[in-house]
């Protein structure tokens, strides 16, 4: 993770420079969380976010890493991201705005959901919105500290010096509705596959008529910033409230591993049976007598934890 231990040049084990939204900046400071220069702190050598193929990995929520397990020996870590329990919170119909960690929602029910998006290149210079593809989706998040993501079956293996990964939220609910975009140093491991990602489109608010969801490998969120957005929203949403985009149904994202993100795997058109031939038994026979015998030739086929921060 970019920034982990702050931006000072020095293990800060109480930083939250990773906590910090984004909302109304120019695209140079919002990309890869750049405002505050996280993106100019890369993580350790050879410290990478494991992404196990067709599996899960788990990653901590917290506003301070003070209250996850990578500070303090984890004694400050608690239930939720602020290192308290809240039992009041577990009630699905808690209807008040919950700002202790700030998850912008009024209970589980109503997060809008966070995801995670990967580009196959080693150097975040080469990153690209098109080149990013969101891969795992979990809805009515961030919640809890843990959170657990689902990967792709088939995700190919990154380059040696790993992929770059990007978190991301749009905390659209209670309060100023701003986005998250921070990135990470991440490696497909355990089961590869050889599959391409295909090009990420934006995705598109379709609550209201699914035949607008976009459908394959979809872009972040880019939302409320002052360039760059690939989203604009006017109007309310079906239960009147003002229209709160997130990584959920209403952008066309279902929870999980998102298995449309591939290239169409390209199929091998079935060869054309031969046309049978009738000779004479005479040609057979002196065909057999020369020791001569018809043969059809078929060309082969090869077969071929980190934690995270509102």
């Amino acid at each position: 993770m970019f920034c982990l231990n702050g931006t000072s040049g020095q293990d800060n084990q109480n930083t939250n420079e990773a906590v910090s939204p984004l909302f109304m900046l120019p695209r140079d400071k919002w990309w890869m969380h750049a405002a505050n220069n996280c993106d100019k702190f890369p993580p350790a050598p050879g410290d990478f976010l494991e992404l196990p193929a067709g599996e899960s990995f788990t990653v901590e929520i917290a506003t301070n890493r003070a209250f996850t397990s990578y500070s303090y020996g984890g004694r400050y870590a608690g239930v939720f991201g602020d290192g308290q329990t809240h039992p009041e919170y577990e009630d699905p119909s808690h209807s008040t705005c919950i700002t202790s960690p700030n998850l912008h929602t009024e209970n589980s029910t109503m997060a809008t959901g966070s995801s995670f998006a990967i580009s196959y290149t080693s150097e975040i210079k080469n990153v690209t919105m098109e080149n990013l593809v969101t891969f795992t989706v979990r809805h009515h998040t961030p919640w809890k500290r843990l959170t657990t993501y689902d990967v792709p079956a088939g995700m190919p293996p990154c380059p040696d010096g790993g992929c770059i990964c990007v978190w991301g939220w749009v905390a659209s609910r209670c309060g100023e509705p701003n986005i998250y975009f921070h990135p990470y140093r991440c490696k497909v491991v355990g089961n590869v596959g050889n599959k391409r990602l295909s090009t990420a489109k934006p995705a598109a608010w379709c609550e209201d008529d699914a035949t607008k969801c976009v459908k394959g490998a979809k872009q972040q969120i880019i939302w409320n910033q002052l360039e760059g957005n690939n989203l604009v929203t006017t109007g309310n949403q079906l239960d009147g409230r003002p229209k709160a985009p997130g990584y959920n149904p209403k952008m066309g994202f279902f929870d999980g591993a998102q298995n449309d993100i591939f290239e169409p795997t390209p199929t091998t058109p079935a060869p054309t049976p031969a046309k049978s031939t009738t000779s004479s038994p005479a040609l057979r026979t002196a065909a057999e007598c020369l020791g001569m015998k018809a043969v059809t030739v078929v060309g082969k086929r090869s077969l071929h934890r980190r934690w995270l921060k509102f």
